[in-house]
């Protein structure tokens, strides 16, 4: 029944097992991936025909996480899969950059490429298994891909590469990178690292690119047994007369236009030259008019391209490696926690840090279950940084793709949880963009956080670096515009400090570049990451020592686990007491570590008090500030230590005779008090006689010793008592002062007396 091709091999220690035939038989191309026990299904389909008029390539990639992968039901009202995650729309971005350009110019049906994880093992990560799973399903789908390609994971720990490592090894090693590319070339680079030099981070991509030429093999292997017969394509038009009457019409415009160094300025001048050319065909049939706006945007490459590499002449009359003017400020507004304006050029970015306790932290409900976040970074690009009109308040995958960049690349510097143990949320809103708006978010929520007083191990500066290449002839540029971005042949982004780089991400736009190129690229944007961070410092060099006023404080209190269900209380009755009454937010771990938040130290110091008193041990001999709780004929129980109690008897209350004790004391009120006992029940006997009750301060205990009563005998005089003369007599009676704690009395010769023979 089934048709079943399959193809085996070794990869990083695992069997990697790419089969097609039993699943989704009616797509163009599917492939079912496992690698140890994660499977991923990526099913390709394509539309056999154009839209009329589309003049561009409608590739559209989908990436889903069953929850059944992982042997878990979703969250939600809905229980099951809805929006996509940000992983999920991270992981789609991964699989479509490396694959669109090696669609070939001119194709333009609709394509669909949907992977699924159907099962997951918690070792070997699904997304790199899903790019593997994509590029075989378009490789034996027939239609015009010029790959395959393949992707890896590499880790960095102790000085060895790592390939495909699980998330635990990521986490304890140096860097996590992801690489993609074909036989002979890198496409694509996304990676975060912890200050790694630049050689060490061109070894990781050689590195990947070298290990994951099996998998190449493997799809080509199974493309031979089961590819489906290719496509024709149309031939393509030839267009060479088209181009020679456009270059005389409107080449000097062009070229005049592009030498405006003014964005604006440009822009007006270019579609007064588009106009031009279109009002030249207007009497064409629409083809034709759509084909001459191609050969137009050909025209303004090949201008651009040419006088970049033939005299290095760029857009704005910049050399190859020169940043353009920057300008950065800090505390720009004054009620955020920290925040930074940092211009670059015609890019321009308001980044704000705001501070929050851990009950703000980011919930993330995955394959892997629920996770927690202290550190979220939000971009945002609104039409108007590009003047244009357009949808506004929806996070597309360009959003989220970018604020993930940013936010790879200032994570490794950021304090850890127990130096400071804030939640901090970064925001950048992109006023202004020509060029590297996700670089000028790392520079400006480097300034905004330290502007907060996060104690950043370093300040960051990012780059965009762009590349020209015709023929054996290259050009790199540092920190493109946005035309030179999209003429070019290379989107090379590059994050760090004066240590090392945090964060490096490639996008190419041709089949791939080398490792020379590589190199001068990443030689060259260190230069430009220090320039920028010389600029940086001038507006703030250090994080600030001191919070904003606005923003909370929070500090931290171990206990000893134990004592974890004595500040919890039953149903969390003490811990909710405890922020009732102080207002301070207490949040407490499995570990004894206390976090107590407010914008005011003194409720935060309340909490602190509260909480010690009820895990603290009384000690004896030790003044504690107390409060009466109840009276009784025989004194007062006062709490002095969180929900602790102990007894003043009415003979501790003061040194003179006290004959009520609602004369002296009320509920309610504050006093001081000394331990001078605890039993071995945990019963706490207090003093307040020996306390200063205005400054706290111990007293000398004036009281007289106590004097036994009837000489040497007893209540009968010369009879004696039982325990000494032989009279009748009780011995000394206890002075009613005495605490009802003491027990026993003693006889004429000072020894003590049976219990029985004391009592009144």
């Amino acid at each position: 029944m089934f048709d079943v091709k399959k193809v085996e091999t070794e990869w990083g220690g695992q069997k990697l097992t790419l089969e097609t035939g039993r699943v989704a038989r009616q797509a163009d191309g599917a492939v079912l991936a496992q690698l140890g026990d994660t499977v991923v299904l990526c099913a390709v389909t394509a539309a056999k025909s154009v839209r009329e008029g589309q003049d561009f390539f409608p590739l559209t990639v989908h990436y889903q996480e069953k929850y059944s992968a992982a042997g878990r039901i979703p969250g939600g009202f809905f229980k099951r899969e809805g929006r996509a995650t940000e992983k999920e729309t991270l992981t789609c971005r991964l699989i479509d950059r490396p694959v669109r350009p090696l669609f070939p110019e001119g194709f333009y049906n609709e394509i669909n490429v949907i992977a699924q994880v159907l099962s997951y093992d918690g070792e070997n990560e699904p997304d790199i298994l899903a790019m593997v799973a994509a590029s075989a399903a378009l490789t034996i789908s027939g239609l015009p891909f010029m790959g395959p390609i393949a992707a890896a994971r590499v880790g960095y720990k102790d000085g060895e590469y790592q390939l495909n490592p699980s998330m635990e090894e990521v986490a304890e090693g140096e860097l996590d990178l992801v690489v993609a590319g074909t036989q002979n070339a890198v496409l694509m680079v996304e990676s975060e690292a912890k200050e790694l030099p630049e050689d060490v981070m061109l070894g990781a991509v050689m590195f990947a690119h070298e290990e994951s030429k099996p998998v190449i093999d493997a799809i080509i292997e199974l493309a031979e047994q089961a590819a489906k017969e290719p496509w024709e394509l149309a031939p393509a038009e030839d267009q060479d007369g088209m181009k020679k009457q456009l270059r005389d019409l409107v080449g000097d415009d062009i070229a005049a236009a592009y030498k405006l160094t003014d964005k604006s300025e440009r822009s007006d001048a270019l579609n007064a030259a588009r106009a031009k050319a279109k009002e030249a065909f207007a009497e064409e049939d629409g083809q034709t008019q759509m084909t001459a706006g191609k050969v137009v945007k050909k025209l303004e490459a090949e201008i651009v391209r040419g006088a970049i590499i033939k005299d290095g002449s760029r857009i704005d009359g910049r050399k190859l490696d020169q940043v353009r003017p920057i300008e950065a400020m800090v505390h720009f507004l004054p009620r955020t926690h920290g925040s930074a304006l940092f211009t670059r050029g015609e890019t321009q970015a308001i980044v704000t840090t705001t501070l929050g306790t851990k009950d703000a932290e980011q919930m993330i409900d995955g394959l892997t279950g629920l996770s927690y976040s202290p550190f979220m970074l939000h971009y945002n690009f609104p039409p108007y940084s590009v003047g244009e009109v357009g949808r506004f308040g929806f996070t597309s995958r360009r959003e989220t793709g970018h604020g993930k960049l940013a936010w790879r690349a200032l994570h490794p510097v950021l304090p850890d949880a127990e130096e400071f143990p804030y939640t901090i949320r970064v925001l950048s809103d992109i006023t202004e963009s020509n060029g590297s708006s996700s670089m000028a978010t790392v520079c400006g929520g480097s300034l905004a956080m330290m502007d907060a007083g996060v104690p950043l191990k370093r300040p960051v500066s990012g780059i965009a670096m762009g590349l020209i290449l015709e023929g054996d002839d290259f050009a790199v540029l540092s920190d493109i515009l946005g035309d030179e971005d999209h003429l070019g042949d290379m989107d090379f982004k590059v994050a760090g400090t004066e240590k090392g780089i945090t964060s490096l991400q490639m996008d190419i736009k041709i089949a791939g570049i080398t490792e020379e190129i590589m190199k001068v690229a990443l030689e060259q944007a260190n230069g430009g990451r220090a320039h920028i961070l010389g600029e940086m410092s001038k507006a703030l060099d250090t994080t600030r020592t001191e919070l904003s006023d606005f923003a909370p404080r929070i500090e931290t209190m171990q206990i000893d686990k134990e004592k974890i269900r004595d500040v919890i209380g039953t149903g969390g009755k003490v811990i909710r007491e405890i922020v009732a009454e102080t207002g301070a937010k207490v949040d407490i771990d499995d570990e004894g570590v206390i976090k107590l938040s407010s914008s005011d130290v003194n409720e935060i110091e309340a909490a602190r008090k509260w909480i010690e008193g009820i895990v603290e041990e009384a000690e004896v001999g030790k003044i504690y500030d107390g409060k009466v709780v109840n009276i009784v004929d025989f004194g007062a129980f006062v709490n002095f230590m969180g929900q602790k109690d102990g007894l003043v008897h009415v003979s501790e209350i003061k040194n003179e005779r006290v004959e009520k004790v609602a004369d002296e004391l009320s509920e309610g009120q504050e006093v001081k008090v000394k331990v001078l006992e605890i039993d071995q029940r945990g019963k706490v006997r207090l003093s307040m006689r020996v306390v200063d009750q205005e400054t706290g301060e111990e007293l000398e205990d004036t009281r007289p010793p106590r004097e036994p009563r009837g000489g040497g005998g007893g209540r009968g005089g010369d009879r004696g008592g039982r325990g000494g003369g032989g009279g009748r007599g009780r011995g000394p009676r206890r002075d009613r002062g005495d605490s009802n704690d003491d027990k026993g009395g003693k006889d004429s010769e000072g020894g003590e007396l049976p219990e029985f023979i004391t009592k009144d």
